[in-house]
């Protein structure tokens, strides 16, 4: 049965028919269409089963804020779950098929649900999975979630492609009705960037819809010359398609743009995610229209009127022949206009107010509906579709009532302004008795670091309900983003309306079995029964209850439950509903693909791989690569026919006698700058840094909060104000995250300015003993002792490339660690092997590193560290300040089995035969634990052959072991045989520092 009417359509061609099909049923409809504009005209009024009941569901709304209308869209590697039919453009072969229902939509088995509903109200699974417990896992878990199964999970990996776009504009204006319009023409005449995002894929919002008239013209008319002027703005960017979805701390905002989703396979990016800095944020989101509560309100056919008014006018679609229009408010007797314009039969509207005689009702009148004033919907007749509705007085109690017959019910219970956005950073907000409805309040705005506001709302989003307001509103938020006065603002042909009535349950005092079918969360089943008796059982919270209830959960989120749950919380306790608040508004506003999320991270490139300026010398000449965090590190230098520990031996060697090369460009690399810099590395670090002297370093460790350590590395300090971080190589990431936590979350208030510059700079070491003369050879900076001495850095020129260098090792021997911009680093490599051929200069790998670290008995993080070790365990009680009251990880440090005198310390260790430990080899105690397995006393952390002294080197960690110097300890083999080692000092090679300080 066709639902589409001869005329009218503002949004829809009717020359370009498109064909779909929905659960395999072809149809048809018109450019332009929504997916459920499409399934209306095809007269599909049920297309989704609820979550608990499997009640039958028809489409509700005609926005985002739909909570039935979600179907599984695609096939193959274009299959997508749970996407809304109300937001799905109609393309030319779409498949869409319905969800949450077996075998079919029409007969589904899982119904039966609803004739237990009586045994099953909100919270029933908390107090009915309890016992026997083994039957969780095995018997109701799977049946629950095949019973509560929305979309089935796609099976092919995602044909499309997603990407990030990142902005920078002075302004953001979220919405793209009339009132984002005005505010983006008042912020635009500044000068200022500004963007403009409308998620859907037109202009105007609901002003066409709703026959607004700005400035003597109509709605359409004057939007497109709106439009034409802000696109004649180099300053202003507009995009359609484009959602705002999140506002975060620092002025950033996340948009969600639906590229390709109606031309599919075009080759474009499907979708894109847009990272937003911005100095200030409008959000015109609009108003989202509510149900009202009677029995029956979820039958298919029910809709809001506002949504009724949409499928008419923009699509000319009929979702019935003869409905029935319920209200609270004067908008809704707009709905009733339209269907009768367009033909249709409006056989009586239904207003619970004792008296409405304002413009908008003598005209429903004038044109033959009859206005029933102080009555009620008793309940909707119907299962699939609406068949009838019972009527009844307002305030009664919901007795016997007329009958009056009807294919639809389009109903109103009051507007909500879209606070999401506000909300997400701690906008408050502020209740309207005149509305009945929660609006931002601007004297409590999120507010950015210089104290003043960063996000403000615009026309409805703010709670003006008229269109004058709406655009003055609007005019005046747009010029205070940019600091300006706004312009002259058109006037709008508003109609004079008689004030609402908050009316949350239909009739008054419904009956117990009547307040049992009237819903307040569609997708979820829940009923005004079910918060009512969350209310009775103690859930005197607003988010209990919505945790017990599942009120507003899933896709949802508040849209069209909120307002009416938290009135019937509120009736229920008999408190006010501003004492009961609302829940926690968070980001996303609506869900955004996994695909936009991880935009080309994705395949080849889901972790791109980071390479170091030279890496592609390091390839040329015969690297061994490994990975090393996203990094890949030259592991040794393997000549033709050499081993890769023939290699590793002659690097060594070739470094310790003479002079090596080090790619150490992978080293965290982080900027920490500010009047609170030092204290907050104070707090950072376990020794002091705000002691520290520009041109000098210092050796850092650093803890979590646990005390255990996480990374350790060479603080330099650049100025009064600056320091450099440098971490390890797979550090960088997380260092930087951590600092950047703390700072954001509890020391929010502290001048601090961090940057993560790993890649912004190669970095290369010079070592050995003729690393000096190879650096005097290049020429253009002072490198002696004097000049540079161990700890130190210098800044200046080398070989005509300005590089930092630092005195610092890492080996041993003398060493200097060149910091290079990126793009000059090949260069700079590239001279001191040019430079150091008469030295006989050895570039070597990460494992001639490792083993000259540990014959030094220099600790590696991730070696000697699992997590579970602390400072002291290491005997890095030196770098642990004295001085300072607290830094992060001290006080952990300090309880009882932290402080224990029998923790593994760390060692060195020798095989008495001179072979090499296995790694992670446990050291052998007396007796049998509790386990009946041998006790262990220890652990080899790093071992290796030592080219230098000839023999095996381990570094471990040993139940009291520096107390047991010259003890022989017996190690356990997989092979159930032992290898016998002696304690010695974890120093190997030049115990008294003599050659690194040179």
């Amino acid at each position: 049965m066709s639902m589409r009417l001869e005329q009218g359509g503002r949004l829809i061609d009717r020359d370009a028919p498109l064909d779909f099909t929905f659960d395999t049923n072809p149809m048809r409809g018109l450019r332009g269409d929504t997916l459920a504009s499409a399934l209306l005209a095809n007269g599909q009024m049920l297309v989704n089963r609820s979550y608990k009941y499997h009640r039958p569901r028809g489409i509700l709304a005609s926005g985002p804020e739909e909570p039935n209308a979600l179907v599984g869209l695609g096939q193959g590697a274009r299959f997508e779950p749970d996407q809304r039919a109300t937001t799905t453009e109609l393309f030319d072969g779409l498949s869409a098929m319905s969800q949450n229902a077996w075998p079919t939509l029409g007969f589904d088995m899982m119904a039966v649900n609803g004739w237990f509903s009586g045994m099953m109200p909100a919270g029933f699974y908390y107090k009915t999975f309890t016992w026997p417990q083994s039957f969780w896992k095995h018997v109701y878990e799977p049946v629950i979630r095949e019973a509560a199964a929305s979309g089935l999970p796609p099976k092919e990996a995602d044909a499309d492609r997603y990407e990030h776009f990142y902005a920078f504009v002075d302004v953001l204006i979220v919405g793209g009705g009339i009132a984002g319009l005005q505010a983006a023409l008042e912020a635009g005449r500044s000068g200022a960037r500004v963007l403009l995002l409308e998620q859907t894929p037109h202009w105007g919002g609901r002003a066409p819809v709703d026959g607004v008239e700005i400035g003597g013209k109509p709605a359409d008319a004057w939007i497109g010359e709106t439009l034409a002027t802000l696109e004649a703005m180099d300053n202003v960017t507009l995009r359609n398609r484009c959602m705002g979805v999140g506002v975060y701390d620092h002025g950033f905002a996340l948009g969600y743009e639906r590229l390709a989703d109606h031309t599919p396979g075009d080759g474009q990016p499907r979708h894109r995610l847009w990272k937003i800095r911005t100095g200030r944020i409008v959000t015109a989101t609009g108003a989202i229209e509510r149900p009202l509560s009677f029995a029956g309100n979820d039958v298919p056919g029910v809709m809001l009127a506002s949504a009724v008014r949409d499928y008419v006018v923009n699509y000319g679609v009929a979702p019935g022949r003869r409905t029935v229009v319920v209200t609270n408010n004067d908008d809704a007797y707009r709905t009733a206009l339209a269907l009768i314009d367009a033909g249709l039969e409006v056989p009586v509207i239904i207003d619970p107010r004792e008296r409405n005689d304002g413009p908008l009702a003598r005209e429903c009148m004038r044109r033959g509906v009859q206005v029933e004033t102080g009555a009620a919907v008793m309940k909707v007749k119907g299962s699939k579709r609406v068949e009838g509705v019972m009527l009844c007085r307002a305030n009664g109690t919901g007795g016997a009532g007329a009958v009056l017959d009807c294919d639809s019910v389009a109903m109103s219970g009051g507007w909500s302004p879209v606070v999401h956005l506000w909300s997400h950073c701690g906008g408050k907000l502020l209740w309207s008795d005149e509305h009945a409805h929660f609006y931002p309040d601007d004297a409590r705005a999120p507010t950015g670091a210089d104290g003043a506001a960063f996000v403000s709302t615009a026309g409805a989003a703010s709670g003006c309900m008229a269109s004058g307001d709406v655009l003055r509103d609007a005019a005046r938020k747009g010029g205070a983003a940019v600091g300006a006065e706004p312009g002259e603002v058109p006037q709008a042909n508003d109609i004079e309306e008689v004030p609402m009535q908050p009316v949350w349950v239909m009739p008054t005092k419904a009956l117990p079995e009547l307040r049992s079918k009237m819903f307040l969360d569609f997708q979820n089943d829940v009923k005004v029964s079910d918060v009512q008796l969350a209310a009775q059982e103690g859930y005197e919270s607003v988010e209990l209850t919505k945790r017990y209830t599942t009120l507003g959960m899933a896709n949802d989120q508040g849209k069209l439950s909120n307002i009416n749950g938290l009135a019937i919380l509120a009736q229920s306790l008999g408190e006010e509903i501003p004492q009961v608040g609302t829940t926690t508004f968070r980001p996303p506003y609506q869900p955004i693909s996994f695909g936009s999320i991880a935009g080309e991270a994705r395949g080849d490139i889901f972790q791109p791989l980071r390479r170091t300026p030279m890496h592609d010398w390091h390839e040329a000449n015969g690297a061994y690569m490994e990975p090393v965090g996203h990094w890949r590190r030259p592991y040794c230098y393997p000549k033709a026919g050499e081993s890769h520990a023939d290699a590793v031996a002659r690097e060594v060697t070739a470094t310790r006698t003479s002079l090596g090369l080090l790619d150490a460009s992978t080293l965290g690399k982080i900027l920490v700058k500010g009047p609170d810099a030092g204290r907050f590395l104070d707090m950072l670090y376990t020794n002091k840094m705000s002691t520290l002297k520009p041109g000098r370093c210092r050796y850092g460790l650093m803890c979590n909060e646990n005390g255990f350590l996480m990374d350790d590395g060479v603080v330099a300090r650049i100025d009064e104000e600056t320091f450099l971080c440098h971490t390890t190589s797979g550090g960088a990431d997380h260092i930087h995250g951590w600092m950047e936590d703390w700072l954001q979350c509890e020391w929010w208030d502290w001048k601090v300015y961090t940057a993560n510059l790993t890649e912004q700079y190669g970095q290369i070491a010079v070592v050995g003993p003729n690393a000096r003369k190879v650096l005097e050879k290049l020429g253009g900076l002072d490198v002696s002792k004097e000049a540079l001495p161990f700890m130190a850095w210098s800044e200046g020129e080398l070989a005509g490339i300005p590089v930092r260098v630092f005195r610092i090792s890492f080996s041993g021997e003398l060493s200097y660690e060149i910091a290079v911009p990126a793009g000059q680093a090949r260069a700079l490599w590239d001279k001191i092997l040019a430079a150091g051929g008469k030295f006989g200069v050895t570039p070597y790998g990460t494992e001639a590193l490792h083993v000259m670290r540990a014959e030094k008995g220099f600790i590696m993080i991730g070696d000697e560290t699992d997590g579970t070790v602390i400072p002291q365990d290491l005997g890095l009680d030196w770098a642990i300040s004295k001085k300072k009251d607290d830094y992060l990880g001290k006080r952990a440090q300090e309880r009882a089995h932290m402080v224990r005198p029998d923790r593994w310390k760390l060692v060195g260790l020798e095989t008495l035969d001179g072979s090499v430990l296995p790694d992670g080899i446990y050291a052998l105690g007396e007796g049998m634990n509790a386990n009946g397995q041998r006790v262990t006393i220890g652990r080899v952390t790093s071992t290796y052959h030592s080219p230098t002294l000839g023999r095996g080197i381990a570094m471990g960690l040993v139940e009291h072991g520096p107390d047991r110097m010259g003890e022989v300890l017996k190690f356990g083999k997989t092979d159930g045989g032992t290898i016998e080692a002696r304690i010695v000092s974890p120093v190997f090679y030049d115990p008294e520092g003599e050659k690194q300080d040179v």
